[in-house]
């Protein structure tokens, strides 16, 4: 700090370490009636991966092992995760703030498609409303007592990863992937993009990563031979997940049934996120 310092920061040219930490401090405090213990993001660095499925799957095995928990859906252009639950109803608020929808099991959701008219309503919005509509669903929703928060973020490396990096206190993040090649390399975007944010990394989960016959019982690699063990070991990086294409969790899905799911993939993850 200068000798001269007035403690005037917004008209400093000073340069020093303080005006520096303020400028460049975007983070935001939840609603300060929120409960909030530890926030996961969940990212890719391409669509079509399953990002939006293994945050579902996360948030469901974490409630089953008997967690709070919650999920932010920050793809507001392509939300999903409202459909994936059987959510139908739309969030309410009050004069304090907004609250999240539950799920049949419990699960707080907060979406865009819950504040749409209608679900098919196009979100023809650019980047800085994305982005503040992000950090709304931070800063404005009541989320009361929740253990484990998962961030559904759109695949990439654009303007709502960077809010939510910003903005959010994020505790890790897991990088979703499937086999081929051509996601590995764009993998290592997103997870270059985390590093370069001091954003700590839980683990890579890949999905798709095989299809087991249930006829023979042998495993099929549909989309090549993975490459997800190569990019752990180049990040130092641990491989937490892989994800057999499975039928029956489409259909979950599609029917608004997620929360009925069955296997036990992710339950490794869940141990570390309980260690963290």
């Amino acid at each position: 700090m200068s000798e001269k310092c007035n403690e005037s920061c917004s008209s400093c040219s000073e340069g020093c370490a303080e005006v520096k930490e303020k400028k460049n401090n975007f983070s935001e405090k939840p609603h300060e009636m929120s409960s909030i213990k530890k926030v996961i993001g969940v990212v890719s660095g391409k669509g079509g991966v399953g990002k939006s499925l293994v945050t579902s799957m996360l948030a469901v095995t974490m409630k089953r092992m008997g967690y709070n928990t919650a999920i932010l859906d920050a793809d507001i252009t392509g939300p999903s995760i409202p459909k994936s639950f059987g959510i139908r109803e739309k969030a309410s608020g009050s004069e304090f703030g907004l609250f999240p929808v539950k799920t049949k099991t419990g699960i707080d959701i907060m979406s865009v498609n819950l504040l749409l008219e209608n679900d098919t309503d196009p979100v023809v919005w650019r980047g800085p409303i994305i982005g503040n509509t992000v950090k709304q669903f931070w800063t404005d929703v009541i989320w009361s007592d929740v253990d484990f928060m998962f961030i559904d973020m759109p695949p990439g490396t654009g303007d709502v990863p960077l809010t939510v990096f910003q903005s959010i206190a994020v505790d890790g993040i897991i990088v979703v992937t499937s086999p081929q090649e051509l996601v590995s390399m764009i993998v290592s975007k997103a997870v270059k993009m985390a590093e370069l944010m001091n954003i700590p990394i839980v683990g890579l989960v890949e999905n798709m990563s095989y299809f087991k016959c249930s006829d023979c019982g042998n495993e099929h690699k549909i989309f090549g031979d993975s490459h997800i063990d190569e990019i752990a070991k180049k990040h130092k990086l641990k491989v937490l997940a892989k994800l057999p294409i499975a039928p029956k969790i489409s259909a979950a899905c599609d029917k608004g049934m997620i929360e009925l799911f069955e296997g036990d993939w992710l339950n490794p993850v869940a141990k570390i996120l309980e260690e963290k």
